[in-house]
């Protein structure tokens, strides 16, 4: 086990602000994502949240050479949605928005789905499903545990919902750096894998699709669709591995495991 994966008390406090922040970020946005405003406006919104409110940075923007704050994926999108001008957020939508923030050095990651007020009953029943699978996952977190309990468990709910696991994206480690071991994947075998330590921290960030999961990406680069154009969401939160189980660092206030 690479020992740089147990993170020092003082980083994890590090971790600890940055995910509390990122957490506002959200919070701010309840009351701003409806129908009628593009996604660009969403990405300038939570750009100068974060970097005049919090003084913080969006650690997405120049990561890998892309331009935005945030990804925003809407509907058939799976994940890394880019930011549009031009496309308005109908009542019937689902959007997933995914935020990374850095301070002091250290980011943390989360993303969260919207629903929009006519959205269907079987969309909502798909980010209903995501998200329990997602705490299905963080619920099995704990020392001596290993990353294939997590992705069973978060498989189990949704194959057994009627769903498909994106199997091309996974969650990662995080800390200094956005991406860092260990990968954690979303399925899995009970007791497979690299077995857990306090000190730990990494993102458990689910991506279900209502329909298969073969994926492919847009010309553009980065926006990744379901090849038959069915719904996807995805739920994401920090957690840090602790000495009696888990901590989410990024919980949102009013959230509850579910």
């Amino acid at each position: 086990m690479n020992k740089s994966m147990i993170k020092t008390e003082t980083e994890i406090n590090f971790m600890r602000e940055s995910g509390r922040l990122l957490a506002q970020v959200f919070k701010m946005l309840d009351s701003f994502i409806t129908d009628g405003i593009t996604t660009m406006e969403i990405d300038a919104k939570v750009e100068n949240y974060i970097v005049n409110v919090l003084n913080a940075r969006p650690a997405s923007k120049g990561q890998y050479g892309y331009q935005f704050s945030l990804n925003s994926s809407v509907n058939e999108v799976v994940c890394h949605g880019v930011p549009s001008k031009t496309y308005r957020l109908k009542t019937k939508d689902i959007v997933n928005i995914d935020i990374t923030l850095e301070k002091n050095g250290f980011i943390s990651d989360s993303s969260k789905m919207y629903v929009l007020n006519t959205a269907s009953p079987e969309a909502k029943r798909l980010v209903k499903t995501t998200y329990e699978a997602m705490w299905k996952g963080i619920k099995v977190v704990k020392e001596k545990a290993t990353l294939g309990d997590v992705g069973h468990a978060i498989q189990k709910h949704a194959e057994s919902s009627g769903y498909s696991v994106v199997r091309e994206y996974c969650g990662h480690g995080i800390g200094k750096e956005m991406h860092e071991e260990p990968q954690v994947l979303h399925y899995g075998k009970p007791n497979s894998g690299l077995v857990l330590e306090a000190g730990m921290i990494f993102t458990i960030e689910p991506m279900i699709n209502q329909g298969g999961p073969k994926i492919k990406t847009k010309k553009d680069g980065w926006t990744v669709i379901t090849r038959d154009k069915k719904l996807s969401a995805q739920w994401e939160h920090t957690i840090l591995v602790t000495k009696t189980g888990y901590e989410v660092l990024t919980l949102r206030e009013g959230e509850v495991a579910v």
